[in-house]
């Protein structure tokens, strides 16, 4: 199973940053490639020397809100009747390790682990029986949300939308290499299971996600698709630590800090 990643050369180098380069991770070693998803090799890096980037940066992170009838039910909402969606701007992008910071305007942040799609290449008006040919891979996502400022504001833009609000990662492996109908979204906090829920259970499946988001706009290869959170979110604090895990494909675990 191959995992694409991104990363910098030097440690100090902030999530969103535009300079990345990419590569594949083998054991302890970073083997660079020239471009996103390429097999071409070129130089060798110790993991340790370097920092683990997002594992893309996306024209824009586009999530399917509602996605599970439990997760609706649980927040008192009706199950929408087509895919409810928004995005997340591409400053709230972090990575396995990085910090989530509880900002000072909310009083409640949650967590919202979900299945990540990544897009390989560009498309508009896909149909849905062809999804799949623009889907390259999937990943970690966890869709942070202020919850109590998403019901203020009564639209989601600042909600979900604070720097450190996306934690992608910490690769992608390609959809040739694993089986997504055979695994299970897990998250926990501290520990202790939190959510659990598969593919199957989704409103809208894969093709009926990209048939509806490419009505509208056109995907760019990189683009990020957070495909909806099971039931079972629910309130972080700071000193707490969440991790995503889609099993058999990679673990993305976070710390809150206090901003």
């Amino acid at each position: 199973m191959t995992k694409y990643i991104r990363f910098a050369l030097s440690k100090d180098a902030e999530p969103t940053t535009t300079h990345g380069l990419y590569g594949i991770l083998e054991g302890d070693l970073v083997i660079e490639t020239p471009a996103l998803f390429s097999k071409t090799f070129a130089e060798d890096h110790k993991l340790a020397d370097v920092r683990l980037l997002p594992p893309v940066m996306p024209s824009k992170i586009i999530c399917v809100g509602r996605n599970y009838v439990d997760h609706a039910k649980e927040l008192g909402n009706d199950v929408p009747t087509e895919p409810l969606i928004f995005l997340k701007p591409p400053s709230s992008l972090i990575t396995d390790g990085d910090n989530i910071v509880y900002p000072p305007q909310s009083s409640r942040v949650d967590f919202e682990g979900e299945i990540g799609l990544i897009i390989g290449k560009q498309g508009r008006h896909i149909p849905a029986d062809k999804a799949m040919d623009y889907i390259f891979g999937y990943t970690c996502v966890n869709d942070i949300t202020a919850r109590d400022l998403q019901k203020k504001d009564g639209q989601w833009t600042r909600g979900k939308g604070f720097d450190t609000f996306c934690s992608v990662g910490p690769w992608i492996v390609a959809k040739e290499d694993f089986d997504l109908s055979k695994t299970t979204l897990r998250t926990r906090l501290n520990g202790e299971l939190k959510q659990e829920g598969s593919a199957s259970q989704m409103i809208f499946d894969l093709g009926a996600i990209l048939a509806f988001v490419s009505s509208f706009l056109t995907l760019e290869p990189g683009d990020v698709i957070a495909t909806g959170t099971p039931a079972g979110v629910g309130p972080m604090q700071p000193g707490d630590q969440v991790s995503i895990e889609i099993e058999g494909l990679a673990s993305l675990t976070n710390t809150v800090i206090k901003g």
